[in-house]
Order: structure tokens, then C-alpha cells, then sequence
């Protein structure tokens, strides 16, 4: 399956506009493993146990494994989410952005190494730092477009003077990647929940285009209004999957040796959250 039929199967099969972001941080782990970066996987893979069957994605952040030279420790997470949810995709949180010999060696990191079935890519140099994802079939490469942080005003928001009708920079490249860029279906967006209508106008540039939709939670997403502006209706041409991620209020709902226990009550009450909002 491709990545984009992957997302569609695990929704149905969970029910879950869901995606746990795995950043795993030694300093918040749970009272007995606190400080212990040699736990990263036995904190992700105990997550991903709890969760597998609520969420229609995983998340892993490269840096939080990379900062504590734990990168063996994402490739037993990545085979482990393969053989315990082989249904649930898995993306690649790197956000790289380099081009040519570069870009082709980050592609074979994330789809060869590390077996992830989607990247998180910049895509500030254009579209030559893309192409060398799009030549693995059925992998998906999700472009940061409107980001959650308030400093993504200082790029996205700007006007292109030179562009038909000025849309903003994050308008354009919805629209890039919808069309001339998309030629084998690859692609997706990354769209802040802090940022609703946004995310609206987004859907409508980009109406088939899986959307990763980071800030629910901890970073103060509403969820429900994620949803309303991001989801597919009946009555659209919009076919594009959503997946909304939380990452800190599953991962650190405990510190005791319950957190597991605790980070699936939290992802079940997310899912709910999301679920209602979805048209049947």
C-alpha cells in the first residue's frame, strides 16, 4: 500500500484520527527510568504496546534519539512498531532540507535505515531537496507548510509579490504541493493545530493531501476545531487524510510505573475527542 492508503486503512481499523509523537526525554521519564537514556526504546516500545491499537500513525522525533546517541535504539523502535502494529504507519519527525547527493543519503537513512514509511521534510530549497524522497515508491514525504510555532509568521505569512494573486508563502507551497510537485502522490503538509483557519485554507488548496497536524495537547491545539477545519466532508471533492498528533501529554501522563497505563487513558480520551467531530 502506499503511504496515503496505509493512513486510510489504519483509521478504519482504529477508529483514530490519532498519532502519538514518540520524544522520548530521559530527564521526564517515569521516577525508575529518570536520567536512563539506555531506556529510550523500553519507554517508546512500552507506548507504542499501550497505544497500538488507538492511533492511525506513529511519531518518532530523530533528534530526541540522535541527542543521546541512541539512533540503535530507533532501529529496534522501528522494527519493533513493524511487528507488534505492521498497520500503523510510522513517520520520520527529521524535517531535513538539504539537496542532491545530501538529500538522496537522508532519504536512504529514513526509508532503508530506518524503515520509516514517511519523512518530515523542509522544503525551503525547493523542489530539488524533495525529488530524492519520491524515488521510493509508496513512501511519503510531508512538507512543513504552516507551523505551530509563532516564529513561522516570519516566513509563512508573507506575501509573494510575484506570484498571481500574492498568496502567502505557506498558501503557495499548499498549492505546489497539490499540483505540479505531486506528480506520483506522495506528498503531505504539516499544518499547526494552533492554527485553525489555517488549516482550512489549507484543506481547501490542498483537498487530497494527508495533512500532519502537530499542537494538540501540551502545545494547546484545540482538538474539535482541528478536526472541523482539516477533516473531509461528504459533500467536497476532500479525500485527504488528517493526523493529529500529541506527543508529551500521552508520553509523560505518569511518572510512575503505571505510564503506560496512563499514556493509553489519555490517548483513548484524545481519540474521543477527535472522533465525535468526524463526519460518518
Amino acid at each position: 500500500m502506499s503511504f496515503v492508503q496505509q493512513l486510510r486503512h489504519a483509521e478504519r481499523l482504529n477508529d483514530s484520527l490519532l498519532c502519538v509523537g514518540l520524544d522520548p526525554d530521559p530527564a521526564k521519564f517515569p521516577t525508575h527510568w529518570q536520567g536512563d537514556a539506555s531506556r529510550i526504546y523500553d519507554f517508546c516500545a512500552a507506548i507504542v504496546d499501550a497505544t497500538k491499537d488507538l492511533v492511525l500513525a506513529f511519531k518518532p522525533q530523530i533528534a530526541y534519539f540522535a541527542a543521546h546517541r541512541a539512533e540503535d535504539q530507533l532501529e529496534q523502535l522501528m522494527a519493533h512498531i513493524k511487528r507488534v502494529a505492521p498497520q500503523v504507519p510510522v513517520i520520520l519527525d527529521a524535517k531535513r532540507g538539504d539537496i542532491g547527493a545530501t538529500a538522496q543519503q537522508y532519504a536512504r537513512e529514513a526509508f532503508e535505515r530506518f524503515q520509516a514509511d514517511a519523512v518530515t521534510l523542509s522544503p525551503f530549497m525547493g523542489r530539488d531537496s524533495i525529488e530524492p524522497y519520491l524515488q521510493y515508491p509508496n513512501k511519503g514525504a510531508i512538507l512543513l507548510c504552516r507551523t505551530s510555532n509563532s516564529g513561522g509568521d516570519d516566513w509563512q505569512m508573507q506575501r509573494l509579490a510575484d506570484v498571481p494573486g500574492q498568496p502567502r508563502l505557506y498558501e503557495h507551497l499548499a498549492h505546489l504541493a497539490q499540483t505540479e510537485w505531486n506528480h506520483n502522490g506522495q506528498l503531505g503538509l504539516v499544518v499547526g493545530a494552533t492554527y485553525p483557519q489555517e488549516i482550512a485554507r489549507v484543506r481547501e488548496l490542498a483537498p487530497t493531501l494527508p495533512l500532519l497536524i502537530p499542537g494538540v495537547g501540551a502545545q494547546g491545539g484545540d482538538a474539535a476545531a482541528t478536526v472541523a477545519a482539516g477533516w473531509r466532508g461528504d459533500a467536497t471533492q476532500t479525500t485527504g487524510p488528517i493526523v493529529v498528533n500529541s506527543s508529551r501529554a500521552v508520553l509523560y501522563a505518569s511518572r510512575g510505573e503505571d505510564f503506560a497505563a496512563a499514556a493509553r487513558r489519555v490517548a483513548l480520551e484524545t481519540r474521543a475527542v477527535l472522533r465525535p467531530t468526524v463526519a460518518r
